[in-house]
């Protein structure tokens, strides 16, 4: 077997582009779930061959692992599944096109993960006014920043869905708007007043000119749109900082759990709160059903008689 080798930037760039075309066109995967595998992919690469030639088929198990145990301790647990997702992914891919002679996707270590064992994380309904009345808009950036803010607070999107949302999919005349959520699926959901003058005062006002499709995109040059679902949540992190809120959890899906509290605490039933949030498994909203304490004292068992 020909030996596979990366010996300059170019090149690197190519093995790159090949994994993005098999991703898009042999799997058949969206383009959120795209930017989210590409940067461990190319982490994976630069960590173990920072100089000199890179030879594909010397990758072993211990490299596999090591970066695994290496990382998995920096990132929460779900960042952690997708980051061992996508790197299984590029290495069935590599054992597919002959570049390696054993498939080491077996050698990645699977993330331990027991149903309803934690609490969904999220902040107090005077927690998020806060956090959107500290987010200057002043500046066209911060304009940009508060319409995303707003999305994820009032819709529940998630960052993958900001990030790929288009102009075309803003219905001004109807009042909705589509998001195009995880795969192929689509939802429509009502634009919301205050959402809406967000986005327009930022379109107007605040989005430099580009032939970008996207809605939100980068205010610094390439002006394109946003990278990845990373850059919605360093905004998260940001606001949090300047609204002076402390919480372990800082990313997009914080504003998604707290929208799913705040309608729980109001009367909505999970399946109410299931459809909004577009889960297509019944399962994965039930999880809010734990911090929903009025309910659950309900079905609290008395303690027994007699116990110390």
């Amino acid at each position: 077997m020909t030996k596979q080798f990366i010996t300059d930037t170019s090149q690197r760039q190519r093995v790159d582009r090949d994994f993005e075309r098999f991703l898009y066109q042999e799997r058949g995967l969206c383009k959120a779930t795209v930017l989210t595998y590409l940067p461990t992919v190319r982490i994976f690469l630069s960590e173990h061959y920072e100089s000199g030639k890179i030879d594909l088929s010397r990758i072993c198990a211990d490299d596999v692992t090591g970066f695994v145990t290496q990382h998995a301790y920096d990132h929460s647990h779900g960042v952690t599944c997708i980051m061992t997702r996508a790197l299984r992914t590029f290495l069935r891919y590599l054992y597919n096109q002959g570049k390696v002679t054993t498939n080491l996707a077996g050698c990645v270590p699977r993330v331990a993960n027991w149903q309803f064992s934690t609490l969904p994380r999220f902040l107090q309904p005077d927690e998020v006014d806060r956090t959107l009345k500290h987010c200057s808009r002043d500046t066209s950036r911060g304009k940009r920043d508060y319409a995303i803010l707003l999305l994820l607070a009032r819709l529940g999107l998630r960052a993958c869905e900001i990030v790929g949302l288009k102009l075309q999919d803003i219905d001004w005349e109807a009042g909705d708007i589509t998001v195009r959520g995880k795969g192929a699926g689509q939802a429509r959901l009502p634009l919301m007043q205050d959402v809406g003058e967000a986005i327009t005062t930022y379109l107007k006002e605040g989005r430099p000119r580009c032939s970008s499709q996207n809605v939100f995109v980068r205010h610094q040059k390439p002006v394109a749109g946003l990278g990845n679902s990373s850059t919605v949540s360093w905004i998260v992190s940001c606001a949090l900082e300047r609204a002076q809120i402390s919480s372990p959890h800082k990313g997009a899906h914080l504003f998604r759990h707290s929208l799913a509290t705040r309608m729980l605490r109001q009367g909505a039933s999970l399946a109410e709160i299931g459809e909004i949030l577009r889960h297509r498994n019944p399962q994965t909203t039930a999880i809010y059903a734990k911090v929903d304490l009025n309910a659950l004292r309900t079905l609290a068992r008395p303690w027994p008689r007699g116990c110390v």
